[in-house]
């Protein structure tokens, strides 16, 4: 398969609601190693189509064509399965356990001695240090709960842990609403570091500021469409409130002597 390949194509996706019609045909692309900033106003048809990418939803019409090949992803499982991660502002950490047992929930080192399971601590703490230690993420103790870190110190163990075990593809949704200035400020930086190891990343943000500084292309969707599909770096934040709005949409106004 060819590295020009997209990492991910939609080719209109529509999902219904009953008579509803939430996603009218949407159509782009995400690449490897590329940051996609998903904008649009409140219903604009975001979420749905997150879902639909996460294996939450199915769609209506359309096709999804992922690694080169068409999928269908018929629960969050295989999607996940497939490389494919949702980050909420809501973690799916478990905050009663230490990093180490979140890091390796579900992949946990196991060795039989005299047909005993034992459980391998030192063996999986030491690759949890070693992952967080190359994300530049710094956390106390490995052993420490969960529920005493921070919001960025827990999000940034999710990350890691996503990239370790081979993640392809990472949607990130208003992954930073919780957040301070400098917690989403390492955040920020983390999704490039992600984006440099040839992951593809798609992040959602009401945020412009945010959008501009981490995205290479930035998607806008209004009521179900793709409004504007632009490089991050040919645009402007007047040019994509106008996509989102959608002034930019509609014709200007003709002048007086035009209307003439």
């Amino acid at each position: 398969m060819s590295d020009t390949t997209p990492l991910l194509r939609l080719d209109g996706i529509r999902k219904n609601f009953g008579a509803i019609e939430a996603l009218k045909g949407i159509s782009f692309d995400i690449g490897r190693g590329e940051v996609v900033a998903l904008l649009g106003d409140n219903g604009a048809g975001k979420s749905t189509l997150v879902k639909i990418i996460s294996g939450g939803q199915e769609p209506s019409a359309g096709r999804m064509i992922y690694e080169g090949r068409e999928v269908s992803f018929s629960s969050p499982a295989e999607a996940k399965a497939a490389g494919i991660e949702t980050v909420y502002q809501d973690l799916s950490l478990c905050t009663n356990v230490d990093v180490v047992a979140n890091f390796f929930m579900g992949r946990e080192i196991v060795k039989r001695y005299f047909g005993i399971p034992v459980l391998q601590e030192k063996e999986m703490e030491a690759a949890t240090a070693k992952a967080i230690s190359d994300a530049g993420t710094r956390i106390p103790s490995l052993r420490t709960n969960v529920e005493h870190l921070s919001g960025g110190q827990r999000q940034a163990i999710e990350l890691n842990r996503f990239v370790h075990w081979g993640g392809k593809l990472v949607l990130l949704d208003e992954p930073f609403a919780a957040l301070g200035v400098e917690q989403t400020r390492r955040g920020l930086e983390m999704i490039k570091k992600i984006a440099a190891q040839g992951i593809g990343v798609v992040i959602i943000t009401h945020i412009m500021a945010q959008a501009f500084q981490v995205a290479d292309r930035i998607v806008v969707i209004r009521q179900g469409i793709v409004a504007g599909d632009v490089r991050a770096d040919d645009t402007t934040a007047d040019k994509v409130v106008r996509m989102i709005t959608g002034e930019a949409l509609r014709p200007s106004p003709a002048t007086p002597a035009e209307a003439r």
